[in-house]
């Protein structure tokens, strides 16, 4: 494609130089050529709906998903007689014979799928779009892009005399996916509309000028596809006509067209398949029969930007965001442009609003986007890391709301889960392992070195705590607390006494993935695990204080959590990953899983516990940088929590390479249409990169807000508005030279606000100075009461070496406002 019409999308790009363009103008990821593959097609959703766009001229392009057509039909996935080897697995651990205890476990748990069970179901694609266009040449002045402040993707081009635009967006207010197709002369949209699938059942017919396309999931494993699913496709045309054939629409000389597409499936509920797919598709293009395609945009765009709005990013603007995006992330490393983190930042919470929104499922391994019938890893929920990381940024970055199909599901898995932990292990209370899925399964999956993980429900549960310390909802943790209980009896009833020290650990787990000189995966009383039991329990006593209830029940875990094993430091200087100091300095795997306490969890402090947090430094230096996308998501937040700004830039900077052509191995990057690559494409590493881009600037885990804890020297000037702290508290600040310049804090709940900040603040609001060793008044600022860490005698920890920083104390009221500036 030639002459770029640059003005499409930068008009101030001027004869004479470069001048900064608006913020809205700067929310976009543009292109000069059409997508040639799935990886440079543009994404939109709504949360159950989404499409990936191609922008081609001649035959527009477009892959569609629904949230809720995956594979198989309800039911669980509980290993059968796992229950009876249970005693002797542990033994075998115990005595430390862990090939004996994983071969053990084999005969219950094998790699492969054995003919009574299954290992989750994939989700699937719907199908595909395709608008061929007549009469449409040679192309020039190409463009296409993705608007995220917005949420409406776009192509123009001129072909001949003729100039045409198209638009394309997913709204969740009318639950429709819309493309309007203009020209600027009249007589000119002429198209033949055709659809397709690779599902095997499916089905596709003409009806009332609608193009329907209907089918259903996959059988797999031992489940039988039952989802059914149905697509429709409905132009509306200005001027022109509409000529059917059985199978196509065909659309002549028209002076404009929309084209609306519905979709529905027979999915209620985890355990509920009555609904009528076909009658959901059509009653979603009923409800917008009377509505202009002017009106659907605007109530899209108005939802859409309730959301994205609230939090906005400037890390300064470089001439760099004059060329197209892909080039961009090709330059990132060598160049400088600030723009592509910002863009890169609000890139995640687009994903996240457009994939997760109130009343949907959550989002997958792949969001909602996905080309597939059986896609890497089935996009399913994997849950020893990445389906949380998809929600890191939600309360951080102000999307709240978009956490709540996470929360609706944790709830689902609290009842499924009743079956694991009764059936497999004779407990009370909830467990999933490493993955689940649609039907909500919570056995495990992949065998035993993959799958004996039973801590995927106490990592979840998690969330729903952070929720509480954000926003202060009391209602919220009273309809919740049932499944935190639930979770914390489950450990109650499994940990077992370790022989060495007498400590109570998770017999038989492992971290995550991962292989220690055993030779295997299983181990007892891992870091991982320890830290996720105390969290549990943690969360269970607050909790239970909160709302004045099970005193008894509260007590009781109380006194196990005395019991856990302390963290341990070992011989490298390291934090430890299993119980025994078994770790590598060569080590360079994927998961970080000793790390959790670190981050997201609030167990390691450099205030509190200096030693631990030197030595997490040490394992994260072990660890390496490069690695899949996600696990450099991680890293960002792992640096920011250890207050190293260039090292977390250096991992974004590693982030914001250009993913390899391989759809396989461990060097992840980021695709053209800056979708994360593991490789292939996972979206963990869109959030987790997002949430640790503002872990750089705002902190509240550890006692205090901590302003700019993590500051690169790259960004030494700029501002960030709407980031959310614990209690309540949503904070607006600029930055100069690296410190703070302003700072405006709005009070939801009112209770003491304490900032921590590198140079002294002044304000009309008194400012009370505070010592590191005073405890914080608000209870949404409890800090982690963790043990002294065990430390071998071959560990060298240095003394560790903090900058200096001030502790201000705010008295806050409910709805107030509070502005601050440099001394």
């Amino acid at each position: 494609m030639k002459n770029l019409p640059k003005l499409l999308l930068l008009s101030v790009l001027l004869l004479t130089g470069f001048t900064k363009p608006d913020y809205e103008n700067l929310m976009k990821l543009w292109y000069d050529k059409p997508a040639e593959n799935w990886e440079e097609a543009l994404p939109i959703g709504n949360g159950r709906l989404g499409a990936m766009i191609f922008g081609t001229p001649q035959s527009e392009h477009l892959q569609l998903n629904e949230e809720t057509v995956w594979a198989g039909e309800p039911g669980n996935n509980i290993s059968k007689g796992f229950k009876e080897v249970l005693p002797k697995v542990r033994q075998l651990i115990f005595e430390g014979k862990f090939k004996e205890a994983q071969d053990l476990t084999l005969t219950r748990l094998p790699r492969n799928v054995p003919d009574d069970i299954n290992f989750g179901m994939p989700y699937q694609t719907v199908g595909d779009l395709w608008i061929d266009f007549q009469n449409i040449g040679e192309i020039k002045d190409y463009y296409r892009d993705l608007d995220i402040a917005n949420a409406v993707s776009s192509v123009r081009f001129k072909s001949g005399n003729v100039s045409y635009k198209r638009e394309f967006f997913a709204s969740a207010v009318d639950q429709v996916i819309a493309v309007r197709l203009t020209a600027d002369k009249k007589g000119k949209i002429s198209f033949t509309l055709r659809t397709g699938s690779a599902h095997t059942n499916k089905k596709i017919h003409v009806e009332n000028n609608t193009l329907i396309l209907s089918g259903t999931g996959e059988s797999v494993e031992n489940k039988t596809g039952r989802v059914q699913f149905d697509a429709r496709f409905l132009p509306v045309i200005n001027g022109g006509k509409i000529i059917e054939t059985d199978s196509t629409l065909r659309v002549e000389n028209a002076n404009s067209a929309t084209l609306y597409v519905s979709m529905g499936t027979n999915f209620k509920n985890y355990k509920d398949i009555s609904g009528n797919a076909a009658e959901t598709a059509k009653a979603y293009l009923k409800r917008i029969n009377d509505k202009s395609f002017e009106k659907v945009k605007k109530d899209h765009v108005a939802q859409y930007r309730s959301f994205f709005d609230r939090v906005k990013l400037d890390l300064g603007v470089t001439d760099s965001v004059k060329n197209p995006t892909d080039k961009r992330i090709a330059d990132f490393k060598s160049g400088n442009d600030p723009q592509l983190v910002s863009l890169y930042f609000q890139f995640g919470r687009y994903l996240l609003i457009s994939s997760s929104q109130p009343g949907t499922q959550p989002a997958n391994l792949q969001g909602i986007w996905n080309n597939h019938l059986m896609p890497p890893w089935d996009s399913k929920y994997t849950i020893n890391i990445n389906t949380e990381m998809n929600y890191w940024p939600a309360e951080v970055t102000n999307l709240p709301e978009m956490a709540e199909p996470l929360f609706s599901m944790v709830g689902d898995l609290s009842e499924t889960g009743k079956e694991a932990a009764r059936v497999m292990y004779g407990a009370r209370g909830w467990v999933v392992h490493h993955n689940t899925d649609l039907w909500r399964i919570a056995g495990p999956v992949d065998g035993a070195f993959y799958g004996m993980w039973p801590m995927g429900g106490a990592w979840l549960s998690q969330h729903l705590w952070y929720h509480y310390l954000y926003s202060g909802n009391r209602k919220f943790l009273e309809n919740n607390y049932p499944v935190l209980k639930g979770a914390a009896e489950y450990y109650v009833d499994v940990l077992q006494t370790e022989p060495s020290h007498h400590w109570l650990v998770v017999a038989p787990s492992m971290s995550p993935e991962n292989t220690h000189p055993g030779g295997v995966s299983m181990a007892a009383g891992n870091t991982m695990d320890n830290q996720l039991v105390f969290d549990v329990f943690s969360n269970l006593i607050n909790a239970s204080a909160v709302l004045n209830t099970d005193k008894a029940f509260a007590d009781t875990v109380r006194a196990m959590r005395n019991r856990l094993p302390p963290m341990q430091i070992g011989q490298h200087s390291q934090l430890q990953e299993w119980l025994q100091d078994w770790d590598r300095v060569d080590d360079r795997h994927r998961h970080v899983s000793h790390l959790y306490g670190l981050y997201p969890g609030n167990q390691v402090s450099p205030f509190t516990s200096p030693a631990l947090f030197q030595a997490a430094k040490n394992s994260l230096e072990y660890r390496g940088d490069e690695s899949t996308g996600w696990s450099m998501g991680w890293k960002v937040n792992l640096w920011a929590r250890l207050l190293d700004g260039n090292r977390a830039y250096k991992l974004i900077a590693d982030q914001l390479t250009p993913a390899p052509v391989e759809k396989a191995g461990q060097h992840g990057g980021t695709y053209p249409n800056l979708f994360d690559a593991h490789p292939p494409f996972q979206i963990d590493g869109n959030f987790g990169c997002t949430a640790g881009i503002a872990e750089m600037l705002l902190q509240s885990h550890d006692g205090a807000i901590y302003l700019l804890p993590a500051l690169p020297d790259k960004w030494p000037n700029g501002s960030v508005k709407g980031l959310r702290a614990r209690g309540g508290f949503t904070i607006d600040m600029k930055w100069a030279d690296g410190k703070v310049k302003e700072v405006t804090v709005y009070s939801q709940l009112g209770g003491n606000c304490r900032l921590r900040v590198a140079g002294e603040l002044k304000g009309k609001t008194a400012l009370k100075m505070v010592n590191d060793n005073t405890k914080n008044p608000n209870p949404f600022y409890e800090t982690a009461d963790v043990k002294e860490p065990l430390i071998s005698d071959k560990a060298t920890i240095e003394k560790l070496k903090l900058n200096k920083t001030f502790l201000y104390d705010v008295e806050t009221t409910k709805g107030g406002i509070y502005h601050f500036s440099e001394k």
